[in-house]
């Protein structure tokens, strides 16, 4: 249904696109308000511009999508088990997610904002995490040694998510 086809400036509110595949689909400047993503497959699909809202991402691979011109971001989201890996996600913003258990492994995050976002189980191997702000982050745990971290923002207690790999107890 959605195959192959381009997609402009539109709004889709309340759909339900489970198991849904958006085979070389191209979708530019568009708005997924409420809308379950739940094993949807978005091989060789282009977004652009592309804002999800208040939407459930369960099981995507975002690695399968055309990575020229990659652009979205993430608003109120529930993202569990996506794979983000190997992706040029710059500048991207999270605002208030749940990302569980996500793969970013060898992703450029350089710049990305996770704002308000508990990130439970995602897994950062090889990430580029340059000028990233986990500022209002929770629940990450990221080993600094396996991850590029220049001028990336933490605060107080999340932080403690860079010792995770030294099995330490913490007294705050």
């Amino acid at each position: 249904m959605y195959n192959s086809k381009v997609f402009e400036s539109i709004s889709f509110k309340n759909k339900d696109f489970t198991k849904e595949s958006f085979l070389e689909t191209t979708f530019i400047n568009c708005l997924f308000i409420n809308c379950n993503f739940s094993n949807s497959d978005f091989l060789g699909s282009s977004l652009q511009g592309v804002v999800f809202k208040d939407c459930k991402i369960l099981g995507i691979d975002f690695s399968r999508c055309k990575q020229l011109l990659l652009d979205f971001s993430f608003i109120n989201s529930k993202i569990s088990m996506a794979i983000f890996s190997g992706l040029n996600l710059k500048n991207v913003k999270f605002d208030t997610c749940e990302i569980f258990d996500c793969d970013f492994v060898q992703t450029d995050l350089s710049k990305v904002i996770f704002k308000n976002s508990d990130l439970r189980g995602s897994y950062f191997k090889n990430a580029n995490l340059s000028f990233t702000s986990f500022n209002s982050a929770f629940n990450y745990s990221i080993d600094p040694n396996q991850n590029k971290l220049k001028a990336t923002k933490f605060s107080i207690p999340a932080v403690v998510g860079l010792l995770d790999k030294y099995d330490l107890e913490i007294e705050i």
